[in-house]
């Protein structure tokens, strides 16, 4: 009888558990319009609305495309997402309202439901290999000084989620040889770039973990950067980018910066560049911190698209 007795209470739990996330699974209500177009001088002065922010039980989502949408509804990276080129150029804004007692860990799964019942979306899962690079420690051993304690952390605390990594904030001063970048939020602290010498960028993060160096890279490529270190802890990272650097990081994002020039099908770097030292600035850049990149074919888990609307059902 005990047995029985204490069968029922932990079904009861979870049904109520399972009621109670299905209540917590979509927003109150959302508002999902058509993005204004990107414009640089709003970017580089900090005034274009990008990204999300999640404030109380509001969420203010900026001019974010369609595939920025799904990567945060289902907490993968850029590169997990398999679908039709248009919807990294297609951006909305989404304003929505929380219901009581939800909390912003449940924002990717509202996301979901949103992006079911405004776009049609139906996806599905699977796992293949894919061209990567490989970020792995040089022959003579890493180049990198850990971060001290008090370095510079993300913001909020803790482990970066989704909605933070979806929500950098960008503040630039000065023009021409004189501009300097402040980035912050996300999983890298607050990074900062300033304009070097030839055209080149410098970024200095103060507390970058492999993973997020990864990340980082897979930015400037067509293919993603997997972490194969096997280094722990967080480092402090100095690169120096060149403009070619720049255009492909803006054609993975899915468009380009006006007077950058070139499109998303413009050339990337080969594949077999990671191995030349004298190839483009990206891979000498890592080999300066004691590590590099190899062309490999890896195991990576994917969302694939199976249905998405260009446009929603009206709010």
């Amino acid at each position: 009888m005990w047995n029985g007795l204490l069968l029922r209470i932990g079904a009861g739990a979870v049904l109520a558990a399972g009621a109670a996330m299905a209540q917590t699974a979509a927003f109150e209500v959302a508002s999902v319009k058509p993005a204004a177009p990107l414009d640089r001088s709003q970017i580089l002065s900090g005034q274009m609305h990008v990204g999300m922010k999640i404030d109380a039980a509001r969420v203010d989502i900026g001019s974010m495309s369609l595939a920025d949408l799904i990567r945060v509804a289902y907490r993968v990276k850029p590169y997990q997402v398999s679908g039709p080129d248009w919807m990294a150029s297609e951006r909305f804004d989404v304003l929505a309202k929380l219901p009581e007692g939800a909390s912003r860990e449940q924002v990717p799964e509202m996301l979901q439901a949103l992006l079911a019942e405004r776009f049609k979306l139906t996806v599905h899962r699977e796992s293949k290999e894919h061209a990567v690079y490989a970020l792995v420690v040089g022959k003579n051993g890493p180049k990198l000084k850990e971060s001290p304690p008090d370095a510079d952390a993300p913001a909020g605390g803790g482990a970066p989620t989704a909605a933070d990594d979806a929500n950098p904030q960008v503040r630039v001063s000065g023009r021409g040889e004189n501009t300097q970048v402040s980035i912050s939020g996300g999983q890298i602290g607050t990074a900062h770039m300033s304009m070097g010498p030839g055209g080149t960028m410098h970024l200095e993060a103060p507390k970058m973990t492999m993973a997020a160096l990864a990340d980082t890279l897979s930015r400037f490529f067509d293919r993603p950067v997997v972490d194969l270190t096997e280094l722990q802890g967080s480092y402090q990272v100095s690169l120096d980018l060149s403009m070619e650097d720049l255009r492909n990081a803006a054609r993975t994002a899915g468009f380009m910066a006006p007077g950058l020039g070139g499109g998303r099908d413009a050339a990337r770097p080969p594949a077999d560049a990671a191995s030349d030292p004298g190839g483009p600035s990206i891979f000498a850049a890592v080999q300066q911190l004691g590590l590099k990149l190899e062309p490999r074919k890896e195991p990576l888990d994917f969302v694939v698209i199976d249905h998405l609307e260009k446009t929603p059902t009206e709010n």
